[in-house]
């Protein structure tokens, strides 16, 4: 498909206001996703130390696959890997109707993890990137679904994962 044809997918939406399926760009993506959604996408590999780790991105997110899932060797997935999918909206315990609250605590709770944006193919259609921009793009490295062990800042992270916790 060219640019050209992707933009005008990604700006078709269906009869409810979602962004049209007809392509994953036409879909907004939640970049903290479960490999079990539907659509789920191998976004990046954690690398780093248990108490630093940080997100690795491939270049282009590979669907997932039960061959992709057997390479964590027994090991949850999500402690090796972090994976995207279409936005549940407000099926998601973060979705508030309008927006993504972790996304917003993210930003607002935890520092800057880089200095540059990563390279990420997500970043088109990634949910976090349209609604907090870079700011987000600079803390998204550092967001793990599970860890190891004890995170530097780990009381804020998951205060930032905590639906409960309140947005600014």
């Amino acid at each position: 498909m060219s640019a050209t044809a992707d933009a005008a997918a990604a700006g078709r939406r269906s009869e409810d206001g979602a962004p049209a399926p007809s392509s994953p760009a036409a879909e907004v993506q939640c970049p903290s996703a479960r490999p079990e959604m539907e659509g789920a996408h191998l976004l990046g590999i954690v690398e780093g130390t248990a108490e630093r780790p940080r997100l690795a991105y491939l270049r282009r997110p590979e669907p997932v696959r039960d061959e992709l899932l057997a390479l964590a060797g027994g090991e949850s997935p999500t402690r090796l890997f972090r994976f995207s999918a279409p936005c549940a909206g407000h099926a998601c315990q973060h979705f508030d109707g309008s927006s993504c609250r972790l996304a917003q605590r993210i930003v607002e709770r935890l520092p800057e993890a880089v200095t540059a944006l990563p390279v990420c193919a997500l970043r088109p259609a990634c949910r976090w990137w349209r609604q907090e921009g870079e700011a987000a793009c600079r803390r998204c490295p550092m967001v793990v679904t599970e860890s190891y062990g004890e995170i530097a800042g780990s009381d804020e992270l998951a205060a930032a994962a905590d639906p409960a916790t309140p947005v600014a």
